[in-house]
């Protein structure tokens, strides 16, 4: 028990998690409202050892009405909304439960990848609005173990797709900010990669680096043939670019399961029947979800263990 240690929850949990952490440690909820939270904080901030965090917004100024803070906990396997360079400057430890949800999301990403290459979810309405009683005929699909498969970044779900692909056949080579010790070939580019590959699957996390890094010179290189599949972050791929490129007919399909501006997702895209669409739901099982809590918890219990 840890309840003389005092964690700022900034996450709806679920339910398992919610008591776990009620029962070990001594728990502020922090307002939605920024304003709210703000004036909080700088009444309570300075008790504050941990967070517990999900999609909230934890910049350095939030930082700096926490002294005491040691350990960021979240509950995703991006960090999106956490100012993780303020917070290593300070020595703050930052976890996040990327390894937990590598396996759900990547079979998605594989379920996207067949889906806008064989045309499933076309195929489902062709068979649902009769047009295949009426003698129509279904336009034929892709094999997705005959196309080339870039994967942009070959972290814990990159790696998880590409085992998947390697099983099923295909070829695959992946990009991302440095090379691996892996026996699949490296580009050091996204256009580089686009312009070899058939299929492009983005997994990488959301930086500066790679916001928008899926943009109009990478649509072109992956070309009229190519399908791009983003199971990562909408912010990753230009999403004005992904849409102009579409209309024209500049690639072949995609499967997006992320979007800029989340939940809106533009018209263009979910008219288009070469898109496939899925609501952020990459970790979305019971089991991983649980997994996930149990993790973030288990991460502040280990931290504070050692203290």
């Amino acid at each position: 028990m840890h309840k003389n240690i005092t964690i700022l929850q900034a996450a709806h949990l679920p339910e398992k998690t919610e008591r776990e952490l009620q029962e070990t440690f001594d728990i502020i909820r922090l307002p939605k409202d920024h304003d709210e939270g703000m004036r909080m904080l700088a009444e309570l901030g300075a008790k504050i050892r941990g967070i517990a965090v999900r999609h909230a917004h934890i910049d350095k100024a939030m930082l700096d009405t926490m002294p005491a803070l040691e350990i960021i906990s979240s509950y995703s396997a991006g960090l999106d909304g956490i100012d993780v360079e303020a917070a290593q400057a300070r020595g703050i430890a930052v976890h996040n439960t990327s390894k937990i949800l590598a396996e759900d999301v990547a079979d998605l990403a594989v379920a996207l990848a067949i889906s806008v290459t064989r045309g499933t979810v076309r195929g489902h309405d062709f068979v649902r609005d009769g047009s295949w009683e009426q003698g129509g005929a279904f336009p034929l699909g892709r094999s997705l173990r005959s196309l080339k498969t870039g994967i942009i970044g070959l972290g814990h779900i990159g790696s998880a797709i590409t085992r998947r692909l390697q099983a099923m056949g295909a070829t695959v080579a992946y990009q991302g900010p440095r090379k691996k010790p892996v026996d699949i070939a490296y580009f050091a580019t996204a256009v580089e990669l686009a312009a070899w590959a058939d299929l492009l699957i983005v997994t990488c996390p959301a930086t500066p680096e790679t916001i928008g890094l899926i943009d109009q010179h990478v649509l072109d290189a992956l070309g009229p043939e190519g399908f791009l599949v983003n199971i990562a972050r909408g912010t990753i791929v230009d999403e004005a670019a992904l849409i102009a490129t579409l209309s024209r007919g500049g690639i072949a399909g995609a499967g997006l399961d992320v979007f800029e501006k989340e939940p809106h997702v533009p018209d263009a895209l979910r008219n288009d029947p070469r898109v496939v669409l899925s609501p952020h739901m990459g970790s979305g099982t019971r089991e991983t979800r649980q997994q996930m809590g149990d993790r973030m918890v288990e991460a502040l219990l280990e931290h504070f263990a050692k203290r």
